[in-house]
């Protein structure tokens, strides 16, 4: 819209310098005539910037909640690389920008007038196609090997007056950490479709998960409706059934703030076309600036 702007005032302004007579040019003309300079850079900048850069090499986006906490906090400014996924494809440990599922709704706020969503999120890549992927009280498989998460973290929220999203948290010490309930986690064949599951020694994918005792505020996982189970035999059937295996074009998306972070576990995969770019680093603010990986 900015450079459309321009262009309006670019082509209103440059015929009446065309015609303005040598003789009649005055500080006005000059004043104008760099105007006309200066419209005709901005230009330039913005096409080569919105219809070149952003669409095709590099953009930047806001983190809107703590879901990648403490790797990324609440209003970093990140900068996505979105050339290095046109000649290649997302690696485990990547932070992806990508277009969720509309599973992965938390309102309707977030969904277009097609049903599709219309907003974008940041998660680590946990797993790619043909990688079988698990979690077994909280505890990371890939392929049958137990994996080293550095970058994991289990926090509480510290806002005094919590906002529909936490702006800031904390790191649950050892002792606070065991009073967790962990689940586990895997891909299933459920009424031929894959599922993600989440279970623990209680049910699996219910509505409203138990947890195994009254020191935990909040549940151990958090399932998308179309995922649900509630039938408790239902439930233990669904638990016994084996892993599968991420398919073909398809990748697993997960927080770094796993105790705090509605991500692939509980709304699916994500297609590979719906992957925007690499995150590189934060650049705002200042005191934030770094690489992120």
């Amino acid at each position: 819209m900015f450079v459309v702007i321009l262009t309006v005032v670019r082509i209103v302004v440059f015929p009446i310098l065309l015609k303005t007579a040598a003789h009649k040019r005055s500080v006005g003309y000059a004043f104008g005539k760099l105007v006309n300079e200066m419209l005709d850079a901005f230009i330039y900048a913005g096409v080569f910037v919105f219809m070149l850069i952003r669409p095709f090499g590099v953009q930047a986006f806001l983190i809107p909640s703590g879901s990648m906490w403490p790797t990324l906090y609440v209003n970093d400014f990140i900068v996505a690389n979105k050339a290095v996924y046109r000649y290649s494809n997302p690696k485990v440990g990547d932070i992806v920008v990508f277009r969720p599922p509309v599973t992965a709704r938390l309102s309707n706020d977030q969904v277009d007038a097609q049903g599709e969503m219309k907003v974008d999120f940041i998660k680590r890549c946990i797993g790619t196609p043909g990688d079988l992927v698990e979690m077994k009280k909280g505890v990371l498989y890939r392929n049958g090997e137990k994996v080293d998460e550095p970058h994991k973290a289990y926090s509480e929220c510290t806002d005094e007056h919590p906002e529909a999203e936490c702006q800031n948290f904390r790191v649950l010490s050892p002792d606070e950490k065991k009073q967790l309930t962990m689940a586990s986690f895997k891909l299933v064949l459920w009424n031929k479709k894959l599922i993600p599951l989440n279970y623990t020694e209680l049910d699996a994918n219910a509505p409203s998960p138990r947890v195994e005792n009254f020191v935990e505020s909040s549940a151990p996982y958090h399932v998308a409706e179309e995922f649900q189970i509630p039938d408790p035999d239902d439930q233990r059937k669904a638990e016994a059934l084996p892993a599968q295996k991420i398919p073909p074009g398809m990748y697993l998306m997960m927080g770094d703030n796993r105790n705090n972070s509605f991500d692939g576990r509980g709304w699916g995969l994500v297609p590979r076309e719906w992957i925007i770019g690499r995150s590189e680093f934060t650049w705002f603010p200042l005191s934030r600036m770094h690489i992120t990986r």
